[in-house]
């Protein structure tokens, strides 16, 4: 009978101390945090370079839990610091955590060289995404945001710097 006193005593403070975790308060717009790379240099992408891949880290909060579109909807947003291009990925549903609707995490996304995705660009107007001998490397960082489901963007973040290998 002792033991089954001390098991349901504690089975009653298990239960007090869970009802006191409060749930995260984070706001309704997805805020990023930049986390890390896998490599800050990478070759160019051609038919015939070395397969190779960049993956930038970012962390996230996001109040509502309303990431991700299940339609398939383009939602983060990576844009190239030399001229402003900005390529978009597909962010996966991210199942809310808990009985609030409030989550974090990390996303990882993951850039692929080839064929052409990441390339050199000249500032003396040389057809970008060919080797060069006069231009051996070009650098730029990305500008990384998402959209959620309600079409609030998070803040933008910055990746390190990223040199490319143009020959």
């Amino acid at each position: 009978m002792k033991q089954l006193t001390i098991l349901l005593f504690s089975a009653l403070a298990a239960m007090i101390l869970a009802s006191c975790v409060k749930r995260p308060d984070y706001p309704i717009e997805p805020v990023l945090n930049f986390i890390g790379m896998n490599k800050q240099i990478i070759a160019q992408g051609s038919p015939s370079a070395a397969a190779d891949t960049l993956a930038i880290t970012f962390g996230f909060t996001d109040g509502d839990g309303d990431l991700g579109h299940p339609d398939g909807t383009l939602d983060i947003f990576l844009t190239d610091s030399r001229d402003g291009f900005e390529e978009t990925l597909k962010l996966p549903v991210i199942p809310e955590q808990g009985s609030g609707n409030g989550i974090s995490g990390e996303i990882t996304v993951l850039v692929f060289n080839k064929p052409f995705n990441i390339c050199c660009t000249y500032p003396n107007g040389q057809v970008p995404c060919t080797p060069s001998t006069v231009f051996p490397t070009d650098t730029f960082s990305y500008s990384i945001r998402i959209r959620d489901r309600a079409g609030h963007f998070s803040n933008s973040v910055q990746s390190e710097r990223i040199t490319i290998l143009c020959n």
